[in-house]
């Protein structure tokens, strides 16, 4: 099976790419703007007839795009993810390789959900921010597009490699920092939130199913559990080594803080103080994420394995080297 991989220097991209290059039954093509790229080509800038003419030499059987950008404003945003899928799509019409396309979108595309609920592919989606809109409007490109085509919505990504900026990814480096400096007491926000972590490993594990099936339209990938980050955050602790206090410090006005102690790892127990939902969410996704993962369970033969004890332990492992 001949794949294009778009993206293949993001955080997703690395490890689809790993899952894929194990399997010798793929041959592998990296097309991305980094360096590392077998082919150099930026999608958000890039013509839909110089990318046709690379698919007519490639000829790929399935192209992946886990290109994208998280951050930045609404016109970077779109430019990023809803311009350059605009193109893909394009290009793949008028290319005439057939191949089928494995798009990654995202649980921010959802927004806020009713806290307790399962989010199923079905949900009218209502994203909360630009980032979430910009990869709704991808979805609905592929969608429209006639081509043989899935999305996978994928929920929180976790595991070696969480980028800095995301929640786990700040709590590792905030413990981190705290135990260099020997301080006992770690200030934090928004452990309130509720989110649905799967593994990136997973993750890979679903792109290269959604390769091989016929599915098409809209599958969650997620671990179907949602996990209130103060929880994850004791787990990180436990796995640290840290035993001091974690103290929650944006507990809403009017809102008095309760506290949770959970058993440290040699005795001393991790304090939370924690306050009521309520806080901002920059996912734009409101105080709770669960996803329905029948879908990918029926239609993928795929569900998460890698418990979020052993994502956080990588996350974990790679803060530590840089104490």
């Amino acid at each position: 099976m001949r794949v294009l991989l778009l993206g293949s220097g993001g955080y997703l991209g690395r490890y689809v790419a790993e899952h894929l290059l194990a399997d010798p039954a793929v041959q592998l093509t990296a097309l991305g703007r980094g360096d590392d790229a077998d082919v150099r080509f930026d999608l958000s800038t890039g013509s839909p007839g110089a990318l046709t003419r690379f698919l007519n030499a490639v000829h790929p059987g399935v192209v992946i795009n886990c290109a994208g950008a998280t951050r930045g404003g609404a016109r970077e945003l779109t430019r990023h993810n809803t311009v350059a899928v605009a193109t893909i799509c394009e290009s793949l019409r008028r290319s005439g390789c057939g191949a089928r396309l494995v798009q990654l979108g995202c649980s921010s595309e959802y927004g806020p959900s009713q806290p307790g609920s399962s989010t199923a592919e079905d949900a009218v989606p209502r994203p909360g921010g630009p980032y979430g809109v910009s990869k709704l409007a991808a979805t609905e490109l592929v969608l429209g597009s006639g081509l043989d085509a899935v999305v996978l919505r994928v929920f929180s990504p976790v595991g070696p490699g969480t980028p800095a900026g995301s929640p786990l990814g700040r709590l590792a480096e905030a413990m981190r920092r705290a135990m260099q400096a020997g301080d006992g007491e770690l200030k934090l926000s928004g452990l309130g939130v509720q989110r649905d972590f799967v593994d990136v490993r997973d993750v890979a594990r679903a792109v290269h199913a959604a390769s091989l099936s016929a599915a098409q339209g809209v599958v969650n990938i997620g671990s179907g559990r949602a996990v209130r980050l103060r929880d994850a955050a004791a787990v990180l602790a436990r796995v640290a080594g840290f035993g001091g206090t974690l103290h929650e410090v944006d507990t809403p006005p009017g809102r008095g803080p309760h506290h949770a102690v959970v058993p440290g790892p040699a005795g001393p127990p991790v304090e939370h103080v924690a306050g009521a939902a309520g806080y901002p969410y920059p996912d734009g996704c409101g105080s709770w994420q669960q996803a329905d993962v029948r879908t990918a369970r029926d239609r993928l033969g795929w569900r998460s394995r890698i418990a979020l004890e052993e994502s956080l332990a990588d996350i974990w492992m790679e803060a530590a080297c840089r104490i």
